[in-house]
């Protein structure tokens, strides 16, 4: 199964937005700080986003993004399509060539697999994975090296 950095950094992203979209809208170098991925590879994913109807920008002072559907209502197999990513288990991308050309014996098993899986991530609400307790103690951990690293750089 393939599911490459641009996916799993498109939820990791969104949902840090999730997490701390009660503080008005969340700048990309927020979340780039917290969650260690490069702004420019998430300014290219937000703009997809965007494009997608999942998130909105706030220009301005104090600007940034915002989730533009509840957490309720954005799931992750939407964040995965948003950014053209697939979840694919077939060894041929879907294509059916896997056998010189042809469909190969475990193509539609592979293809079956790929199906349930985005099923799975269909019903994976960004809000499940708020309430989750273990992402709770992650945020949490993030925020108190995030005020560290501040209290770091005025001291100096």
């Amino acid at each position: 199964m393939r599911l490459t950095t641009k996916g799993r950094y498109a939820v990791t992203a969104m949902l840090d937005l999730a997490l701390h979209s009660d503080q008005g809208p969340v700048s990309l170098s927020e979340i780039s700080a917290r969650q260690h991925i490069s702004l420019s590879y998430l300014e290219q994913l937000f703009a997809k986003l965007r494009r997608s109807g999942l998130v909105r920008s706030i220009r301005g002072p104090g600007g940034g993004y915002r989730l533009d559907r509840s957490t309720e209502d954005t799931y992750i197999a939407d964040i995965i399509d948003a950014v053209d990513e697939s979840v694919d288990a077939t060894n041929c991308s879907g294509e059916a060539n896997c056998q010189e050309g042809e469909v190969c014996l475990t193509h539609h098993l592979w293809a079956d697999l790929s199906v349930q899986i985005h099923q799975f991530l269909s019903g994976i609400s960004l809000a499940s994975l708020v309430e989750r307790r273990e992402v709770q103690l992650i945020a949490s951990r993030q925020h108190h090296r995030e005020l560290e690293h501040i209290a770091m750089t005025t001291v100096d």
